[in-house]
């Protein structure tokens, strides 16, 4: 599963990290900026019914793909331990019907995932770093390209977001980092002007590793 790799490559860096010879790091503290560079897949939770306008079962599902791109995210630290951080990333996504002898995609779309998450950071000066946070994110569909005869509407909209994380001072102002987030968001499909229909949950876990620079 693409979650437990990046997992594992997480912890794999978060270890070689770790087991360095000891040096000198900048800490987190009240007036830093962080940047985050990472390699982040999105991985959608999607599998919900397809309708016809009336409300009637099709005995097809919605099947949202995954996708693993570059994100890059910005923290200011208000306090030692109180942090605003703000990422950018955009991933393509297909959507399939998927029913039984059923396989065919409808749609291929970006999506422009930001979020802005108020976090806490535990031990802001020790080396091995944990946080907590929670925020909001918009969901921007953009660059749609419908598949197959089909033709697919999906709305843009608001969700919340739970995240953690740890950061691992390497040297000076490097560190290493995870952060892992469940984005919970829900949308609309309308599929051939409405004559069928999906609520569909997103809901994608966004799982992040990669290396942060203090300003």
């Amino acid at each position: 599963m693409l979650a437990t790799r990046y997992a594992l490559a997480g912890l794999a860096a978060l270890a070689l990290a770790g087991t360095a010879q000891a040096q000198e790091f900048q800490p987190k503290q009240k007036g830093t900026l962080m940047l985050n560079v990472r390699a982040t897949g999105v991985l959608t939770d999607a599998d919900d019914p397809i309708l016809t306008a009336a409300g009637a079962a099709t005995g097809l599902n919605v099947d949202v793909k995954d996708d693993v791109m570059p994100t890059i995210g910005l923290t200011y630290f208000m306090t030692d331990n109180i942090a605003v951080e703000v990422i950018a990333g955009t991933t393509q996504h297909e959507v399939r019907a998927k029913g039984p002898g059923v396989d065919v995609a409808v749609h291929e779309t970006w999506v422009l995932p930001p979020v802005v998450s108020l976090q806490y950071h535990f031990a802001p000066a020790a080396k091995v770093s944990p946080y907590v946070g929670a925020g909001v994110n918009y969901m921007i569909f953009y660059s749609g390209e419908d598949q197959n005869g089909f033709d697919v509407d999906l709305d843009d909209g608001f969700g919340f977001a739970l995240q953690a994380g740890v950061d691992v001072a390497v040297k000076g102002p490097w560190s290493a980092n995870v952060d892992v987030k469940k984005v919970f968001f829900e949308t609309d499909a309308d599929i051939n002007n409405g004559a069928l229909k999906s609520k569909v949950k997103l809901d994608p876990w966004v799982v992040s590793a990669g290396f942060g620079y203090k300003f």
